[in-house]
C-alpha cells in the first residue's frame, strides 16, 4: 500500500480518528509498512499525531470526539459536560474526560485533556451527543451534576455548581439513582438541602431518598470554604454560605 492508498482508504472510509494498531490488522500490514507510511503522512501534515498510536486527519479538531478517544470507557464529563448542556456560561480550561482508567494528562493542538478515574460501578449515565465521526459519549445531566456534587474541584466553583442545580431540569428518579451509584453521603446531603430549599416539586421523591441517607457528621456545605457558619441539624452540615448568599448565587446576583 503506498501513502496516497492510505489516503484515498481513509477519505473513502470517512476515517477522521484512528488508532494505528486497528487499522494495521484492517489493511493487514506490518508494523514497519504502516509505521512508515503514518510517520511519512505526519510529516508531509496530511495527519496529526495526538498520543503515540492514535491519529487523526490534519484538519480535525472535534474535543470532544479527540478527548474520549484518549481513553477506554470515558466520556465528557464535569465541567465541560455543565457547559454542553448549558447549565454553565463559563468554558473550562481543558476538556475533562472521565474514564475507568488511570490516564496522564494529554495536551493535542493546544487543548489540555485531563482525565479523572472512576471505578466501574460509577461509570453510568452516559448518553451520546453528535452523529458520524462527531458522536461522543457524555454525562447525561443528572449524572452531570452528581458527579459534579461528588468532586467539585472538577465543576469550575461551587457558585457554578448552585446556578446549575437552580437551572437544570431533573429527573428524581435518575438523580436517585446516580445518588446510589456513586455513594457520596456529603454530597447527597447537598443535593437533598438544595433541591428543598429551592422548592423543586419534581423532586420531593429524591428529598426523601436523600433524607434518608443522612448521617449525623456534618459536612461543609461549600466544600471549598471554610469551617463556619450555622449549622443545620436536618440535614447535618455546616451552613458557610447564607441561604440569602445561595439565593443570590441562584439569581446570578454574586
Amino acid at each position: 500500500m503506498t501513502q496516497n492508498d492510505f489516503v484515498k482508504y481513509l477519505e473513502e472510509k470517512e476515517i477522521q480518528i484512528f488508532e494505528i494498531q486497528i487499522l494495521k490488522s484492517t489493511l493487514d500490514l506490518d508494523n514497519k509498512a504502516i509505521n512508515n507510511i503514518v510517520e511519512n503522512l505526519v510529516v508531509k501534515g496530511f495527519i496529526s499525531r495526538i498520543e503515540r498510536g492514535k491519529y487523526c486527519r490534519a484538519n480535525f479538531r472535534d474535543e470532544n470526539v479527540i478527548g474520549t478517544f484518549l481513553a477506554k470507557d470515558s466520556a465528557v464529563a464535569y465541567w465541560s459536560a455543565l457547559n454542553l448542556h448549558g447549565l454553565t456560561e463559563q468554558f473550562p480550561n481543558r476538556i475533562f474526560i472521565q474514564t475507568t482508567q488511570f490516564k496522564k494528562e494529554v495536551e493535542f493542538a493546544g487543548t489540555a485533556y485531563r482525565f479523572i478515574k472512576i471505578q466501574t460501578g460509577k461509570r453510568t449515565g452516559i448518553v451520546f451527543n453528535g452523529s458520524g465521526n462527531y458522536k461522543f459519549p457524555m454525562t447525561d445531566v443528572e449524572k452531570t451534576i452528581v458527579d459534579c456534587f461528588d468532586l467539585p474541584q472538577y465543576s469550575g466553583g461551587f457558585a457554578e455548581l448552585i446556578r446549575a442545580f437552580y437551572n437544570a431540569k431533573l429527573n428524581a428518579k435518575k438523580l436517585i439513582d446516580y445518588c446510589e451509584s456513586v455513594d457520596n453521603i456529603a454530597a447527597i446531603k447537598r443535593l437533598g438541602f438544595l433541591a428543598e430549599f429551592f422548592e423543586k416539586k419534581k423532586l420531593t421523591g429524591f428529598v426523601k431518598f436523600a433524607r434518608s441517607k443522612v448521617n449525623r457528621s456534618y459536612n461543609l456545605f461549600d466544600t471549598f470554604g471554610e469551617n463556619t457558619g450555622e449549622t443545620n441539624s436536618d440535614w447535618y452540615l455546616r451552613m458557610n454560605l447564607s441561604k440569602e448568599n445561595i439565593s443570590g448565587i441562584a439569581q446570578n446576583q454574586y
